[in-house]
């Protein structure tokens, strides 16, 4: 059914979405306001899944997510299943891929407060994390939605990395992406153009939401 690719990429999209803060907030944080040498290391780091090419780093995440890799090993230990060609596996891969994607937003919001709200945090005695759950956070829930928006935009047309994690498993791992490039291989144009014609409003409609973010932000 063309409805089923079409869901799944929307679940991976909000799970990514969802989760991706835990990872994203400490990197923008430090980015933001840390002073010490490794900002630029951490920022290359960062930003290195926006560059490479998307097999390149579909092929090093497959190594990492075998069962004798590092993480599905550990994966395989914790939970019996293994990790590649799953969907928790193709959602790791999201994370890691959108990573970059969610701290720039992130990292640009917590540059542009006010420098006096945070000397008045530390004059009050709050800690670190008083000063970002009490000052940062609600002075910054337009990067937030920035980011999210993005990062879940983003995830609707994964198609490299996830392949290589994923394969293409119908109702696991088949993504509208794969699923689209599958159908037009098979030339089920008709196919094709139903999932195309229901992603591209979808994307639209967020970007516009996240331009009228970012001209808000500026003004």
């Amino acid at each position: 059914m063309f409805s089923i690719p079409l869901i799944l990429s929307a679940k991976l999209a909000f799970c990514t979405m969802m989760l991706i803060p835990i990872l994203a907030f400490p990197p923008a944080y430090f980015l933001a306001f840390g002073s010490c040498r490794g900002k630029s290391i951490l920022d290359a780091l960062i930003t290195l899944p926006m560059v490479i090419p998307p097999t390149v780093l579909g092929f090093g995440l497959l190594m990492l997510m075998t069962p004798s890799g590092a993480v599905g090993g550990a994966w395989q230990t914790m939970t019996g299943s293994r990790l590649i060609f799953s969907f928790s596996g193709i959602l790791f891969a999201s994370l890691i891929f959108n990573l970059p994607f969610a701290v720039q937003p992130l990292r640009a919001s917590f540059e542009k407060l006010d420098k006096r709200l945070l000397e008045s945090a530390a004059v009050l005695g709050l800690s670190p994390w008083q000063t970002f759950y009490r000052v940062i956070l609600p002075n910054s829930i337009s990067g937030i939605a920035a980011s999210s928006i993005l990062v879940f935009a983003h995830s609707l047309g994964e198609f490299g990395v996830i392949l290589m994690v994923g394969g293409s498993i119908p109702g696991r791992t088949q993504v509208a992406s794969i699923a689209i490039y599958e159908a037009v291989e098979a030339m089920r144009f008709d196919d094709a153009l139903y999932m195309s014609a229901t992603l591209v409003p979808v994307c639209f409609f967020f970007l516009v939401i996240l331009n009228a973010i970012n001209r808000r932000q500026q003004s």
